[in-house]
């Protein structure tokens, strides 16, 4: 399970560093602003591979998506906003993206990577639990495996800018992170970044 994570890289420079077009930084000002309280619903930097158009190749981009994936089947409420009433999808579990209703068509062709500087895991008895964070060796960012949706309500105007949102991948907690938890996001190395993104 990842609840909460933290990011400190200003996705200009994040685009900068991995070859991408940074697409979040034109959208608000906010999105150069370290946050090591990441929490659902929050909008955070994301990479997918996109065409311009359909016969250029595909290039990476930096995007803002909130976290917290609504299904493109997702009902509206009254003003205008996603039906969020039952629980927020934050995680998805790598042994059930490609059979879940809510994951399966994402899992195909629409892939990110979220990265962050960690995760925060909780350990201990309800009321006193210790908060540990998860964070690589060298210091350098972790590009997690997630999925991202488009969702616009039916009756919305054609030219309306659609709410995209993103889950992150999880696994089986391996070494003495099962020590910790039992779950934890799927890393996506350097060498797979491209064929995460573009299957």
């Amino acid at each position: 399970m990842c609840g909460r994570f933290a990011v400190t890289t200003d996705p200009a420079l994040l685009a900068e560093k991995i070859k991408a077009i940074d697409e979040a930084t034109a959208e608000t000002k906010d999105a150069s602003a370290p946050n090591y309280n990441v929490a659902p619903t929050t909008r955070v930097a994301t990479v997918v591979k996109r065409h311009t158009e359909p016969d250029d190749e595909s290039t990476r981009r930096v995007r803002l998506m909130r976290w917290g994936l609504v299904p493109p089947w997702a009902k509206a409420t009254d003003d205008g906003a996603p039906d969020t009433k039952g629980p927020l999808l934050i995680n998805a579990r790598s042994d059930k993206v490609t059979s879940s209703p809510a994951f399966r068509s994402s899992a195909k062709a629409k892939r990110c990577l979220v990265p962050m500087d960690g995760w925060y895991e909780w350990r201990g008895e309800k009321g006193a639990k210790t908060p540990f964070f998860m964070y690589a060796g060298d210091g350098e960012p972790l590009f997690m495996a997630g999925l991202w949706s488009t969702w616009r309500p039916k009756n919305a105007d054609k030219d309306a800018k659609p709410l995209l949102s993103c889950t992150i991948i999880t696994t089986d907690a391996a070494g003495p992170l099962a020590d910790i938890h039992d779950r934890m996001p799927l890393t996506v190395s350097e060498r797979d970044w491209d064929r995460w993104l573009d299957p």
